[in-house]
C-alpha cells in the first residue's frame, strides 16, 4: 500500500510541474529598473512608409475652391489656422484611370498611384508626409495651382497575431507610431503559456521575408528593429513546452489515467478504513 502512495505521489506531482510557470519567464523588461534611470534617446525611425497594395486616402486643399473641381465635386469650405478662407476635396476615388475602390487609391506593383487630373505618382517607400509634398509639387506642375495643401493617410495598415495569445487577431493600426506592445495588448497580453523570450515578427523589405525576433523580458527589447511594427506585420508568439505538451494525445491520457487512479486510491482508502474498523 505505501508504495501504491508513493506512485500515486510522483503522479500527481508531475501533473502538476507540466503547469507551472516560473515568473522570470513573464515578467517584462528585467534590469530596466538599473538600465533606464537617466533618460535614453529613442534611436529607431517608426514612421511607416507606403508599400505596393496599400490603400491611401488623398486630400486637396487650396484658397480657390474653382480649382479644385477637376479633382472632385466634394468640396468643403472652411478656414486655414490663420483666419484664411480655404477649401478641401478628397481625390475621386471613382474616377477613370485610377486604381482606386470606394475606400482610397490602391499603390500599384511597382510603386505608384493614378489620380484624377494628375497623372502617375510614385509614392512607395515613402512616408505619408513625403507622399503628400511629392504629390503637392505634382499639382503645382500640372494644375498651376500655387498654394495646395495635401494629407495622405493610410486606410488599411493591419498586423495580424497568432499563437499563444489571448485572442489571436488582425490588429487594425490606429496611428503610424505603433509597437509591438500595443498591438499584443490590444490581443488581451500573451497567454501565461506564451514565451515571452521569443516573439517573432515576420516582415517583408524590399521584395524579402525578414524575421526578427525579441525578448520581452529584457530591457533591450526597445533596440529591436521590430519594436515599431508597420502594415502587414505578422506577430507570432511561440508556446512554452507545457503548453506543447498540454495540446498533445499523451497529455491527455495522462491527466485521465491520474485522475482515474486517484479515484481508485480514494475508494480503496475508504474501503480499506471501513474493513479495519
Amino acid at each position: 500500500m505505501k508504495k501504491f502512495y508513493s506512485l500515486l505521489s510522483v503522479l500527481t506531482l508531475a501533473v502538476l510541474m507540466c503547469s507551472c510557470v516560473s515568473t522570470k519567464k513573464i515578467v517584462y523588461f528585467q534590469g530596466a529598473d538599473s538600465l533606464y534611470t537617466q533618460a535614453q534617446q529613442v534611436l529607431q525611425q517608426y514612421e511607416m512608409k507606403l508599400k505596393p497594395a496599400d490603400q491611401i486616402l488623398v486630400k486637396v486643399t487650396c484658397s480657390e475652391p474653382d480649382l479644385l473641381s477637376v479633382f472632385a465635386q466634394d468640396v468643403v469650405m472652411g478656414t486655414s489656422g490663420g483666419g484664411r478662407a480655404t477649401s478641401s476635396s478628397y481625390l475621386s476615388s471613382g474616377a477613370s484611370g485610377g486604381m482606386s475602390n470606394a475606400y482610397g487609391y490602391t499603390i500599384t506593383n511597382d510603386g505608384y498611384v493614378v489620380l484624377p487630373s494628375i497623372g502617375k505618382v510614385h509614392v512607395a517607400g515613402l512616408t505619408t508626409v513625403d507622399a503628400a509634398k511629392t504629390i503637392e509639387e505634382k499639382i503645382k506642375e500640372v494644375n498651376h495651382i500655387s498654394d495646395p495643401g495635401v494629407t495622405v493617410n493610410l486606410l488599411n495598415a493591419r498586423v495580424a497575431v497568432l499563437g499563444a495569445v489571448k485572442s489571436p487577431r488582425v490588429v487594425s493600426l490606429t496611428s503610424e507610431r505603433n509597437t509591438v506592445l500595443d498591438v499584443l495588448s490590444q490581443c488581451g497580453d500573451i497567454a501565461d503559456t506564451g514565451l515571452r523570450q521569443k516573439i517573432k515578427l515576420f516582415r517583408e523589405v524590399e521584395g524579402q521575408r525578414m524575421m526578427y525576433e525579441m525578448d520581452l523580458t529584457k530591457s533591450d527589447v526597445f533596440e529591436s528593429p521590430g519594436y515599431y511594427v508597420q502594415q502587414n506585420d505578422l506577430i507570432y508568439v511561440e508556446p512554452n513546452k507545457s503548453q506543447s505538451i498540454k495540446s498533445s494525445a499523451f497529455y491527455t491520457f495522462w491527466t485521465a489515467g491520474a485522475t482515474i487512479i486517484s479515484t481508485l486510491a480514494t475508494v480503496t482508502s475508504m474501503i480499506f478504513l471501513i474493513k479495519n474498523n
